[in-house]
């Protein structure tokens, strides 16, 4: 038995921690746009927020209240880059919904996740009542049925060295990032 709990716990996402280096990535955003983490962190920091997709009404909300901020967070110097592992019919139902401008990445082999340590596999219960209530996460994914996996929905600023200066990291997804605290740990950041 305890095996099990100490397997079980290795399984769950911790999140990188403040003061960590960010792992590169290179990515398409929604427009085809390459986006390379290292090239575009030389400018200012830079946020990154992992979300779960356009049918989670908590992720969209905090995206939109991202949007609404936009203005503040690049008077602060920052640029914004979101990540979900939709495929693209579920990013622009997300773009549609929040009227969002800033980068979206789609990681559909969820290597950036998995670096990030953000990935979680959906158990097949939950995934069966999403299936319920209308949501195919495999279809919407494209993931395969049995390995579903889903971001616990994450933020992190990324200083010009790379480093994570900001972490809000919470398996709960009810639970989102303040703007507020997005835009005062920018502070001193460019």
């Amino acid at each position: 038995m305890i095996i099990t709990i100490s397997l079980y716990a290795q399984e769950k996402p911790e999140g990188l921690f403040i003061n960590s280096k960010a792992p590169d990535f290179k990515a398409k955003d929604q427009n085809q746009n390459v986006i390379e983490l290292k090239d575009i962190r030389k400018k200012g920091p830079v946020i990154i927020v992992f979300y779960r997709g356009y049918w989670c009404p908590y992720c969209s909300k905090e995206l939109q209240k991202l949007e609404d901020s936009l203005p503040l967070i690049k008077e602060k110097g920052a640029q914004l880059i979101v990540i979900t592992p939709e495929k693209q019919e579920g990013v622009s139902k997300t773009i549609e919904k929040t009227k969002a401008i800033y980068s979206i990445i789609i990681d559909d082999d969820m290597k950036i996740m998995k670096a990030y340590d953000v990935a979680y596999l959906v158990d097949d219960k939950t995934v069966g009542r999403y299936k319920t209530a209308g949501i195919d996460l495999a279809a919407n994914n494209g993931q395969k049925p049995g390995a579903i996996y889903l971001p616990v929905p994450a933020v992190y600023i990324v200083g010009k060295d790379g480093e994570i200066k900001y972490r809000f990291f919470d398996a709960d997804y009810r639970n989102q990032a303040f703007v507020k605290d997005i835009l005062n740990n920018l502070v001193g950041l460019k």
